[in-house]
């Protein structure tokens, strides 16, 4: 008896899921040469994340196929933003090479998009790099557009590209 190809699954994030995103995010950085200095590679965060998005205005997905997780990306507050800008940001997106390139990407932004309204927030701000093609496509295939400078306080510096849209 077949039963087919196995779905992908979005799901939140769990406690047993730390180890494996916060090495999926390690080995994506460190792949985009983003593992110096100025990078989210180096955040707290990433080491227990499913700690850092509790749910509510911090969330984050993981993308799971098999019974593995391959990729993530998640939202929370813009640090330093005021909050009447209701702004959130758009945090640690990262997916091995086996979850590229399937549409993975456009799904998970969508639910993410979807939960940052149901959250309350109006609108979205992320950072990337210029050598960080495919992210840059995916985000203005989803209505983001290029800021001129960084906004709030994330502390990465390392990141030279800015996005923002209204949700």
């Amino acid at each position: 008896m077949t039963t087919g190809p196995r779905p992908w699954i979005l799901r939140p994030i769990r406690r047993a899921d730390d180890d494996a995103i916060a090495r999926t995010i390690r080995a994506v950085m460190t792949e985009f040469d983003c593992a110096g200095a100025g990078f989210a590679i180096h955040d707290a965060e990433v080491a227990a994340m499913s700690a850092s998005y509790p749910g509510g205005g911090a969330r984050y997905y993981v993308v799971e196929h098999d019974g593995v997780v391959l990729g993530g990306g998640g939202f929370a507050p813009l640090a330093g933003a005021p909050p009447a800008a209701a702004t959130c940001e758009l945090r640690k997106m990262y997916f091995r090479p086996e979850a590229r390139g399937l549409g993975l990407g456009h799904a998970l932004l969508a639910l993410l998009l979807d939960e940052m309204r149901a959250a309350g927030f109006r609108r979205c701000y992320l950072e990337t790099t210029s050598w960080m093609l495919a992210a840059q496509h995916l985000y203005a295939a989803h209505g983001f557009a290029p800021l001129a400078a960084a906004e709030g306080c994330t502390g990465h510096h390392g990141c030279d590209r800015h996005y923002a849209r209204l949700l």
